[in-house]
């Protein structure tokens, strides 16, 4: 033992466990009549969030809610979502947001999985949960969320349980809740996409998820009481982790149930929006949007995307529009964004096609990220720094799962060699920048030949007509498989397959040009995300 160790233990007084939670006490403690929340004509100050956060975690702990019990939410981006990030795990307990787009089925088997005490729902998604309840084995506690803003149709919808509000009123916003005893303490749920197989369970703790807000404040460049328009949905990573992000830098958070463009134009105008979050396709309903329903911006707008990298048309369309694009990279099981393209000043002067390949990247780790490489799966050992040899992404840190609920198999599997493997397949350039190519899922394998369905689809993106492609493998008796592009157009643009093929075979190799164009609207996830498993299935039958 050295001197440095002698007589220095650890005390309360000098290693507190990191929670997120502590943001919003700061904040009305330091910021009290700051506005806290806009949704509609709610507008309340820090002082009245933390009450109402306090209030609700002292109503769940009355009714005998804990440490290690699961609170599900189906509920979109509104007041009571922001609250129940901070109210569910005050009261010790694990908030599991759940996808409101889901089917009854997997929402019972979610609330089964999750054991799920308490179910805290808005009217909108009752008829999905209705049916969800009758399918499942849990009897939670039914919670109603009243929301001024929700369809009319909505209205009169019902399950026979508690107005939230009501709970609100058995709680004291005085009580004494008590952060985690241990920053490892589960502090949220959230289930994976389930393209493969029943969704898996991915435990986030309070660590990972200060850590995380943290670096997003840093990433997004987040100043003091900046102005946050939810467009990302807080059941999605919990919002990347903004819901604890925004609060930190004593933010604005405009509430928004549904992504539509005018609504985003509007509260961008009305609220003087400094930043938000989605995938490309929110890009598009913001560009898309007719020119009569867009509204002049007071500044420019911080656009944090995720995904596939924007086309360059996209990016320039973007900045017209007086937004700066951050592109960022990450996965459910890494609380959402741990991978940020950092910008380089000098790279703004090189021409815009240049900065669309920069750009294109998804860049170097987050601060919060202990470890980022691009690893041959096979011997563990980084692929060389060439931008061509392929690999798997890599990761490690503090801001990584704890792992898979009830699942020691899956994360055994995933954390194998002690590194994080993520699926996706990466080329690593010599500054350390990592690229995309493909989830290993994706890889299409023609002749023996790998084709990166990311760089047909990169091609095909570079054409005038083309608003959204996704390239998939078709079965193919002689090659085994060949592309096959599924493409929407943009509104008023005309292309034929045979156009789209031939404009392909003049950016790539001819083995990787697509065999078949199919136009159609592609099948998307709540958060944009294209669902190319279902495209794989249409193309097997086509």
């Amino acid at each position: 033992m050295t001197d440095y160790e002698t007589g220095l233990a650890r005390h309360a007084a000098n290693h507190q466990p990191l929670t997120p939670l502590l943001f919003v006490e700061r904040a009305a403690q330091v910021y009290p009549d700051q506005l806290a929340v806009v949704h509609g004509a709610t507008r309340r100050s820090y002082r009245e969030l933390r009450e109402r956060c306090v209030k609700l975690a002292h109503a769940l702990a009355k009714r005998g809610i804990g440490r290690g019990d699961t609170v599900a939410a189906v509920l979109p981006n509104i007041p009571e979502m922001l609250e129940c990030h901070y109210g569910v795990p005050m009261a010790g307990a694990v908030l599991n947001t759940i996808n409101t787009r889901l089917d009854a089925a997997t929402i019972a088997y979610i609330l089964d999985h999750g054991e799920a005490k308490v179910l805290i729902v808005d009217k909108e998604f009752m008829p999905a949960v209705r049916l969800a309840l009758v399918q499942a084995k849990v009897k939670p506690l039914i919670v109603e969320v009243d929301d001024a803003l929700a369809p009319a149709a909505a209205k009169g919808e019902t399950l026979g349980g508690m107005g939230y509000e009501a709970l609100l009123e058995e709680g004291d916003a005085a009580f004494a809740w008590s952060p985690p005893a241990d920053e490892w303490d589960a502090i949220t749920l959230n289930y994976t996409s389930g393209t493969t197989g029943k969704p898996k369970g991915v435990v986030y703790h309070h660590r990972g998820a200060q850590l995380l807000a943290v670096g997003n404040v840093l990433s997004a460049e987040m100043a003091r009481h900046p102005v946050y328009l939810w467009t990302l949905p807080m059941f999605h990573c919990n919002g990347w982790c903004f819901p604890w992000t925004v609060t930190a830098q004593a933010g604005v958070h405009v509430c928004l149930r549904a992504v539509r463009g005018p609504d985003m134009w509007r509260l961008m105008a009305e609220e003087g929006v400094t930043h938000m979050c989605g995938a490309p396709i929110v890009m598009a309903t913001l560009l898309n949007t007719p020119e009569a329903e867009k509204r002049a911006l007071a500044g420019q707008v911080k656009f944090i995307v995720a995904g596939a990298p924007p086309p360059e048309a996209v990016l320039a369309a973007m900045r017209a529009a007086g937004f700066a694009v951050c592109h960022v990279y990450g996965l459910t099981e890494v609380y959402g964004p741990s991978v940020v393209n950092e910008w380089h000043g000098d790279w703004n002067a090189k021409p815009a096609s240049e900065q669309a390949a920069l750009m294109a990247r998804q860049g170097v780790r987050y601060l919060a990220l202990e470890g980022l490489d691009v690893m041959d799966p096979a011997t563990m050992q980084p692929v060389p720094a060439d931008g061509a040899t392929l690999g798997e992404v890599m990761m490690r840190g503090n801001v990584v799962m704890k792992g898979y609920l009830k699942d020691q198999a899956a994360t055994d599997g995933a954390f194998k060699g002690g590194w994080f493997h993520t699926g996706d397949l990466a080329v690593k350039y010599p500054d350390g920048y990592i690229q995309l190519k493909d989830r290993s899922k994706d890889i299409i394998i023609s002749g023996g030949e790998n084709i990166s369905s990311i760089e047909v689809e990169d091609a095909l993106y570079k054409h005038p007509a083309v608003a959204v492609v996704a390239v998939v493998a078709k079965p193919d008796e002689k090659w085994g498989e060949t592309p096959c592009a599924f493409v929407e157009l943009k509104p008023g643009a005309a292309a034929t397959a045979e156009e789209l093929m031939t404009f392909a075979r003049q950016h790539l190799a001819h083995f990787k040009v697509p065999r078949q164009v199919v136009f159609a609207e592609l099948p998307k996830t709540s958060t944009g995300k294209i669902q190319k498993h279902v495209l794989r299935s249409q193309a097997k039958e086509a």
